[in-house]
């Protein structure tokens, strides 16, 4: 089960990154995280920016809304998005509560 919290501006949730991939999708769970492969190389921060830029298209916010809270060196991420509840966020991420 996802692990998912929210809080009064928004909610955090878990990401297990794999860079590299040949196309950039949501592939389910990892035992409590999203895991998301992203066709972006893990250098200069370029797969976390399109992880920023992944989640805020899956969940229809501006990137400037999606921020990585730790993990930010590591494939396993704390994201947090202001302006979304965990209704919107599990339905955009195709689970159920």
């Amino acid at each position: 089960m996802l692990y998912i919290k929210e809080e009064a501006a928004g909610v955090v949730f878990r990401v297990r990154v794999q860079p590299r991939a040949a196309a950039n999708k949501l592939v389910g769970l990892h035992e409590d995280a999203l895991k998301i492969r992203l066709t972006a190389p893990p250098v200069e921060g370029e797969a976390n920016e399109a992880c920023r830029a992944f989640i805020a298209d899956l969940l229809s916010v501006p990137r400037s809304q999606v921020k990585i809270a730790s993990g930010a060196t590591g494939r396993n991420k704390m994201i947090k998005v202001t302006g979304v509840n965990i209704e919107k966020a599990l339905k955009a991420f195709g689970l159920k509560q």
